[in-house]
Protein backbone atom coordinates (compact mmCIF):
# COMPACT_ATOMS: atom_id res chain seq x y z
CA UNK A 1 0.00 0.00 0.00
CA UNK A 2 2.99 2.17 1.05
CA UNK A 3 4.43 1.69 -2.68
CA UNK A 4 2.37 3.76 -4.55
CA UNK A 5 1.54 6.55 -2.19
CA UNK A 6 4.52 8.46 -3.40
CA UNK A 7 2.96 8.28 -6.83
CA UNK A 8 -0.24 9.49 -5.66
CA UNK A 9 0.88 12.17 -4.07
CA UNK A 10 3.04 13.55 -7.01
CA UNK A 11 0.22 13.03 -8.94
CA UNK A 12 -1.55 15.13 -7.01
CA UNK A 13 0.83 17.93 -6.92
CA UNK A 14 1.11 17.78 -9.97
CA UNK A 15 -2.41 18.29 -10.80
CA UNK A 16 -2.83 21.27 -7.98
CA UNK A 17 0.32 22.53 -9.77
CA UNK A 18 -1.14 23.06 -13.07
CA UNK A 19 -4.39 24.46 -11.53
CA UNK A 20 -2.00 27.45 -10.55
CA UNK A 21 0.08 27.53 -13.41
CA UNK A 22 -1.38 30.56 -15.85
CA UNK A 23 -3.19 29.18 -19.14
CA UNK A 24 -3.26 30.79 -22.55
CA UNK A 25 -6.65 32.23 -23.22
CA UNK A 26 -5.78 31.94 -27.11
CA UNK A 27 -3.49 30.40 -29.31
CA UNK A 28 -1.16 33.38 -30.84
CA UNK A 29 -2.82 33.87 -34.19
CA UNK A 30 -1.12 37.67 -35.77
CA UNK A 31 -3.40 40.27 -36.32
CA UNK A 32 -2.41 41.52 -40.37
CA UNK A 33 -0.35 44.97 -39.67
CA UNK A 34 -3.28 46.70 -41.59
CA UNK A 35 -5.92 45.30 -39.04
CA UNK A 36 -3.42 46.47 -36.04
CA UNK A 37 -3.50 50.17 -37.50
CA UNK A 38 -6.95 50.28 -37.44
CA UNK A 39 -7.54 48.99 -33.80
CA UNK A 40 -5.23 51.63 -33.02
CA UNK A 41 -6.97 54.35 -35.16
CA UNK A 42 -10.31 53.29 -33.58
CA UNK A 43 -8.89 53.39 -30.45
CA UNK A 44 -8.17 56.83 -30.72
CA UNK A 45 -4.74 56.48 -29.09
CA UNK A 46 -2.84 59.62 -28.79
CA UNK A 47 1.14 60.60 -28.45
CA UNK A 48 2.01 60.12 -24.37
CA UNK A 49 -1.08 58.18 -23.39
CA UNK A 50 -0.79 54.65 -21.87
CA UNK A 51 -1.98 51.45 -23.95
CA UNK A 52 -1.89 47.97 -23.39
CA UNK A 53 -1.91 44.79 -25.70
CA UNK A 54 -3.57 41.48 -23.57
CA UNK A 55 -1.95 38.29 -24.84
CA UNK A 56 0.80 40.58 -26.91
CA UNK A 57 2.07 37.47 -29.30
CA UNK A 58 4.99 38.79 -31.53
CA UNK A 59 4.45 42.54 -30.31
CA UNK A 60 3.30 43.80 -33.59
CA UNK A 61 0.39 46.09 -31.58
CA UNK A 62 2.92 47.72 -28.94
CA UNK A 63 5.41 48.26 -31.57
CA UNK A 64 2.67 50.28 -33.78
CA UNK A 65 1.73 52.11 -30.95
CA UNK A 66 5.06 53.32 -29.76
CA UNK A 67 6.23 53.71 -33.41
CA UNK A 68 3.60 55.68 -34.77
CA UNK A 69 1.17 56.80 -32.33
CA UNK A 70 4.31 57.65 -29.97
CA UNK A 71 2.21 56.15 -26.95
CA UNK A 72 3.51 54.48 -23.85
CA UNK A 73 2.71 50.56 -24.93
CA UNK A 74 2.85 47.61 -22.83
CA UNK A 75 1.89 44.19 -23.71
CA UNK A 76 1.17 41.35 -21.58
CA UNK A 77 2.37 37.62 -23.33
CA UNK A 78 2.98 34.49 -21.42
CA UNK A 79 4.45 32.21 -23.89
CA UNK A 80 8.31 32.60 -23.53
CA UNK A 81 8.96 32.27 -27.16
CA UNK A 82 7.15 34.99 -28.05
CA UNK A 83 8.30 37.30 -25.18
CA UNK A 84 11.78 37.26 -26.22
CA UNK A 85 10.61 37.45 -29.55
CA UNK A 86 8.97 40.65 -28.57
CA UNK A 87 11.42 41.70 -26.46
CA UNK A 88 14.25 41.71 -29.09
CA UNK A 89 12.51 42.86 -31.35
CA UNK A 90 11.96 46.17 -29.53
CA UNK A 91 15.00 46.44 -28.55
CA UNK A 92 16.09 45.84 -32.58
CA UNK A 93 14.31 49.14 -33.11
CA UNK A 94 15.41 50.94 -30.38
CA UNK A 95 12.19 51.64 -28.77
CA UNK A 96 12.78 50.63 -25.21
CA UNK A 97 11.65 53.95 -23.90
CA UNK A 98 8.20 53.31 -25.07
CA UNK A 99 7.40 49.98 -25.85
CA UNK A 100 7.65 46.49 -22.82
CA UNK A 101 6.56 43.86 -22.90
CA UNK A 102 5.61 42.03 -19.83
CA UNK A 103 6.58 38.10 -19.17
CA UNK A 104 3.15 36.89 -17.40
CA UNK A 105 -0.50 35.97 -16.98
CA UNK A 106 -2.46 39.02 -18.41
CA UNK A 107 -5.20 37.90 -15.64
CA UNK A 108 -2.60 39.17 -12.77
CA UNK A 109 -1.79 42.15 -13.82
CA UNK A 110 -3.23 46.14 -13.31
CA UNK A 111 -4.72 48.07 -15.64
CA UNK A 112 -5.55 50.93 -13.96
CA UNK A 113 -3.76 53.42 -16.18
CA UNK A 114 -4.65 52.09 -18.96
CA UNK A 115 -5.60 54.98 -21.84
CA UNK A 116 -6.63 52.22 -24.36
CA UNK A 117 -6.57 48.79 -24.12
CA UNK A 118 -6.60 46.21 -27.32
CA UNK A 119 -7.32 42.43 -27.38
CA UNK A 120 -8.07 39.15 -29.36
CA UNK A 121 -9.15 36.30 -26.98
CA UNK A 122 -11.40 33.73 -27.23
CA UNK A 123 -14.91 34.20 -26.48
CA UNK A 124 -14.98 32.63 -23.02
CA UNK A 125 -12.09 33.66 -21.89
CA UNK A 126 -13.59 37.61 -22.35
CA UNK A 127 -16.79 36.97 -20.92
CA UNK A 128 -15.55 34.98 -17.95
CA UNK A 129 -12.13 36.44 -17.11
CA UNK A 130 -11.49 39.44 -18.75
CA UNK A 131 -14.36 41.44 -18.83
CA UNK A 132 -14.74 41.37 -15.34
CA UNK A 133 -10.99 42.52 -14.39
CA UNK A 134 -11.44 45.62 -16.94
CA UNK A 135 -15.04 46.04 -15.14
CA UNK A 136 -12.86 46.32 -11.83
CA UNK A 137 -9.75 48.49 -12.84
CA UNK A 138 -9.99 50.25 -15.94
CA UNK A 139 -10.54 54.45 -15.00
CA UNK A 140 -13.47 56.32 -16.81
CA UNK A 141 -12.68 56.96 -20.43
CA UNK A 142 -10.62 54.43 -20.63
CA UNK A 143 -11.29 52.72 -24.28
CA UNK A 144 -11.20 49.20 -25.39
CA UNK A 145 -10.74 47.60 -28.77
CA UNK A 146 -11.84 44.11 -29.10
CA UNK A 147 -10.66 42.18 -32.01
CA UNK A 148 -13.62 39.68 -33.36
CA UNK A 149 -15.07 38.79 -30.57
CA UNK A 150 -17.02 41.05 -28.39
CA UNK A 151 -16.96 42.18 -25.02
CA UNK A 152 -21.13 40.22 -24.62
CA UNK A 153 -22.40 42.21 -21.35
CA UNK A 154 -21.12 45.80 -22.73
CA UNK A 155 -22.36 48.17 -25.52
CA UNK A 156 -20.00 49.06 -28.05
CA UNK A 157 -19.76 52.67 -28.59
CA UNK A 158 -18.59 51.71 -32.58
CA UNK A 159 -18.75 48.71 -34.56
CA UNK A 160 -16.04 48.64 -37.72
CA UNK A 161 -16.66 45.84 -40.25
CA UNK A 162 -12.91 45.40 -42.24
CA UNK A 163 -14.18 43.50 -45.56
CA UNK A 164 -10.70 42.65 -46.28
CA UNK A 165 -7.66 42.71 -43.82
CA UNK A 166 -5.41 41.84 -46.73
CA UNK A 167 -5.08 37.96 -46.36
CA UNK A 168 -8.59 37.82 -47.49
CA UNK A 169 -10.44 37.30 -44.79
CA UNK A 170 -12.78 39.85 -43.32
CA UNK A 171 -12.55 41.36 -39.80
CA UNK A 172 -14.91 42.51 -36.94
CA UNK A 173 -13.73 45.64 -34.56
CA UNK A 174 -14.95 46.68 -31.22
CA UNK A 175 -14.96 49.97 -29.75
CA UNK A 176 -15.52 49.88 -26.16
CA UNK A 177 -15.46 53.33 -23.73
CA UNK A 178 -15.68 52.68 -19.82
Amino acid sequence: MTRWLPAVVFGLCALAAQDLAPRSLAPYYPTPDTVVLKMLQLGGLKAGEKMFDLGSGDGRIVILAAQKFHAEAVGIEIDNDLYRKSVERIRSLGLERSAHIVHGDLLAQNYGSADLVTVYLLPDAIDNQVEPLLDRQLKKGARVVAHDFEFRNWKPEKVENIADDGEGRSRTLYLYRK
